[in-house]
């Protein structure tokens, strides 16, 4: 009874929250573009489906999610198991001590962005528009790998305690320089994949583990050190795309200067 309750809770939030946009679309087309909405009944309908879906999603981060990341990090960061693993006590260790932490994030940001909704219909429109330059699963495991470094040395950082603008400062600084030496197509591209990744599957995860760690390691404040990570999952899929251009190009220099073994008598 309480999870139905919970539930049509959320769902009537998200009626609060989709009211206004609907409200505006509706009077922006009838007002300003002067027609009716084609399809005016099929719309409405999905309107409704968008609410009792974000509804339905918004108890399914509260009801696994959440608490998932923070139950991961709580035991990773459990005193007897880094005793196990480290054999010290929790004033005694460092951060090399953490690694299980760092491959769990690495593995969690790897495998959440593969899942990732929003970055399998930019791969597809990419890898159409290219007409095939830019592989579908490329794209993903290229943006994949980025936000697994990214939470991974986020992760490090809640347990070192580093300011959080030293790490942002640095990484941008390397998005700078890969920006002007990267080919032109990735560009674009590069820039919308830190966006396009930080969606409904990977975030949930990666704040509730920053959450979980921070109140995990000594010395830590949530508020403080929780929040941070989407910054690194946000950041880190730039770099690694742009990389993943700049590697293809190379490939291609590569492989236009290697023999022709079918065609001997061909000069380069």
């Amino acid at each position: 009874m309480d999870l139905i309750v919970t539930t049509l809770r959320f769902i009537a939030d998200s009626a609060i929250d989709v009211l206004p946009i609907a409200v505006f679309l509706f009077a922006f087309q009838r007002l300003v573009i002067g027609e009716p909405l084609a399809n005016g009944k099929r719309i409405a309908v999905g309107f409704v489906f968008v609410v009792i879906g974000l509804g339905l999603f918004l108890e399914g981060l509260e009801g696994t999610l959440f608490p998932l990341g923070r139950l991961m990090a709580q035991q990773l960061t459990d005193p007897a198991f880094l005793y196990d693993v480290a054999g010290k006590a929790v004033a005694d260790l460092v951060w090399q001590d953490y690694y299980w932490v760092y491959l769990f994030a690495l593995a969690i940001g790897f495998s959440t962005t593969l899942a990732e909704p929003a970055l399998i219909a930019v791969s597809m429109k990419a890898n159409t528009v290219s007409g095939g330059a830019i592989g579908f699963w490329g794209l993903r495991v290229a943006v994949a790998i980025g936000v697994g470094i990214g939470v991974s040395l986020g992760c490090y950082r809640i347990i070192t305690g580093l300011p959080l603008h030293y790490f942002v400062a640095a990484g941008y600084f390397v998005v700078i320089l890969q920006t002007l030496v990267a080919p032109k197509i990735i560009v674009p591209l590069a820039y919308d994949s830190g966006g396009v990744t930080t969606s409904t599957v990977t975030v949930p995860l990666i704040t509730a583990l920053g959450l979980g760690l921070s109140e995990a390691v000594p010395g830590r404040s949530a508020l403080l050190d929780g929040f941070g990570l989407v910054a690194f999952a946000s950041l880190f899929p730039i770099i690694s795309v742009l990389a993943y251009g700049q590697l293809a190009v190379l490939r291609k220099r590569v492989s236009d200067f290697e023999p022709d073994t079918r065609h001997p008598e061909k000069e380069y």
